[in-house]
């Protein structure tokens, strides 16, 4: 992590390819918010907002040797839609919670704060996307979507897990286990019913995004899949937990290719 508050995971892409996730420090938000909110419906002071996005689109064009990128960002829904990115201008957030683009200097960013951020990228780093996957979507199939935007076949593309809620504390109702074992392929129910631990309270469980995750990504013919738990609830102190503590902002996400 360097001062900027902005990390590069340990993922090898192909060159050209750069993905980053950023952490609460180095922005312009105060009180709940501080300090590198990104998030525009959080209650934050717009103006601080407004100033952290063009700070971490400054951040990324000196980090890549590039111009500062276009920042392509999203109303998230907990939806499956996939908006495709069809040139290096903005556009107006759509509604959808995944962004697929073949476009060079344009960063597809997905916001959270405890959902799980999936990062894409195809071998031959012409094509990228990030997917926001909580609960809702990741039992809909947002991942699945957002893999069937791709050109390339399954096993030509790489995922990445970003940091989310840990197994550790991510208590679910009854109806949530029930919806991920009922929309889960026969091959894969075992191993679903392995994502959820009980919560030692009655109808509650400890759901894994992680594992879930890497059983859908699996079952959708990815072979590739890095990144591992980095607990948002237990490192508060690096991201924003909306469970940890609300109000709260959120940290992005986000994939970019220069070439």
């Amino acid at each position: 992590m360097n001062e900027d508050g902005i990390y590069q995971p340990a993922w090898q892409l192909p060159a050209g390819v750069h993905a980053f996730v950023t952490t609460r420090f180095g922005g312009h938000s105060q009180g709940a918010w501080q300090t590198f909110n990104l998030a525009d419906h959080v209650n934050d002071d717009p103006a601080a907002v407004i100033a952290n996005r063009i700070l971490l689109s400054e951040h990324i064009g000196k980090i890549t040797g590039s111009a500062a990128p276009i920042m392509q960002w999203v109303q998230q829904v907990h939806g499956c839609t996939v908006y495709t990115a069809k040139n290096s201008t903005f556009t107006p957030s759509p509604q959808a919670d995944a962004i697929y683009t073949t476009c060079s200097n344009l960063a597809c960013v997905i916001l959270t704060a405890d959902c799980l951020p999936v990062l894409f990228c195809s071998t031959d780093g012409q094509e990228i996307a990030v997917a926001h996957a909580g609960w809702r979507g990741l039992c809909g199939g947002v991942l699945e979507a957002t893999i069937a935007s791709f050109k390339s076949q399954p096993h030509q593309i790489m995922a990445w897990l970003g940091p989310a809620i840990g197994s550790c504390h991510f208590e679910v109702g009854d109806e949530v286990r029930a919806a991920f074992i009922q929309a889960a392929v026969p091959e894969d129910e075992a191993a679903t019913h392995e994502a959820f631990t009980s919560a030692f309270k009655p109808g509650k469980w400890f759901a894994d995004l992680y594992q879930i995750a890497r059983i859908r990504l699996k079952t959708a013919g990815i072979n590739q899949i890095n990144g591992d738990c980095n607990c948002t609830f237990c490192g508060d102190s690096n991201f924003y937990s909306h469970r940890k503590k609300s109000p709260t902002g959120r940290f992005a996400t986000l994939i970019i290719k220069t070439k």
